[in-house]
């Protein structure tokens, strides 16, 4: 007698497929995954709705917009094309950086034949070859010139805490320390944006840039906008060698700032870091933070910094939760926010 089939419940069906439960939100909202409704109306996943959030699952990974999915569903494999390629560059670079960790090997392995014992640094060479960097530096006020320190930064770093906790002048003192870093502040489109115009009609590789990101944001569901204009302006940007951001989530909506995190976190293992100092769930994420991203938590009572494991349970991390709220909250707090934001 065959065993019935098990139908997953949303918690249920992420876990085995290695996403959000808002994910799978968002991939039913754009209609590329119908779950089935129990007879009380919950949402159910059964074989067929899990082949299919699988597929979407795997064109996500490939860097693929929602749109293009779709289109790829649908059957347009040409759709596939371009992330195709990015992913064949990427896994090329990989290639090329194991044939020189193998290379390594071997010339360790010859000395050693030879009577050459590897020292530490050869051994650690061999053990790290790509090494992130780090920062130190003494705490500002509100905090009393605590040392600290930041080692091994990711790609995205998310800088979070209640009001008047600090995390602003944190931030500010990493866009400081950080050679080469730039703070992107509430002001980038003072003027309307005239500016950031004016720089892309001046600089026309960057202009491109910044269309083709823009382009591929929309397909994901964001709105055009002056302050995504700004953020992209500054992201495609080559001058700087590291980006923290305040706020990025000002006056970009919800699909928005989801579409802009998930395009950060497509960027290749070679791209520079980038900080973002938030307390929106739609950037921050805790369901979906990856292995290449990090949490730096401000305390309230002004403790120094820490950062906090992406695991529920770990030091910190319901604090972190606590701070963070959906854009549509944290639209109706923003005068709160503009008159609070220099103890921030």
């Amino acid at each position: 007698m065959p065993s019935p089939v098990r139908f997953l419940n949303p918690a249920e069906a992420a876990r085995r497929l290695g996403v959000s439960t808002k994910a799978l939100r968002l991939y039913e909202r754009r209609g590329l995954v119908t779950p089935q409704r129990t007879a009380a109306g919950w949402r159910a996943y059964g074989p067929a709705e899990m082949a299919r959030a699988g597929q979407v699952a795997a064109l996500r990974a490939l860097g693929l917009s929602l749109a293009r999915i779709a289109d790829v569903l649908d059957g347009d494999a040409q759709a596939l094309a371009p992330a195709l390629a990015a992913h064949q560059a990427a896994l090329e670079q990989q290639g090329q950086q194991l044939a020189e960790a193998v290379e390594k090997v071997r010339a360790l392995r010859v000395g050693l034949a030879r009577g050459r014992t590897p020292d530490t640094e050869d051994l650690v060479r061999l053990l790290t070859p790509v090494v992130r960097p780090g920062v130190a530096f003494d705490l500002p006020w509100p905090w009393g010139g605590e040392p600290f320190t930041l080692r091994d930064i990711p790609l995205l770093t998310y800088i979070t805490g209640p009001l008047g906790s600090g995390k602003t002048r944190l931030a500010l003192r990493l866009a400081e320390t950080l050679p080469g870093a730039v703070f992107l502040g509430l002001d980038r489109t003072a003027d309307g944006g005239a500016a950031i115009r004016a720089g892309l009609d001046a600089d026309s590789a960057l202009a491109a840039r910044v269309d083709r990101t823009r382009a591929w944001l929309i397909e994901d569901g964001a709105t055009p906008s002056d302050d995504l204009l700004a953020l992209l302006a500054a992201l495609e940007a080559e001058a700087a060698a590291a980006l923290v951001i305040d706020m990025p989530e000002q006056g970009l909506n919800s699909p928005t700032q989801a579409a802009l995190v998930a395009w950060l976190r497509r960027r290749g293992p070679e791209a520079r870091p980038v900080f973002l100092l938030t307390r929106s769930s739609a950037i921050l994420d805790l369901a979906a933070l990856g292995s290449g991203e990090a949490l730096l938590y401000c305390p309230a009572n002004h403790a120094p910094p820490m950062r906090v494991a992406r695991y529920p349970g770990s030091p910190g991390y319901e604090a972190v939760a606590s701070c963070l709220a959906s854009p549509e909250v944290r639209a109706r707090t923003a005068g709160m926010m503009a008159v609070m934001r220099h103890t921030g």
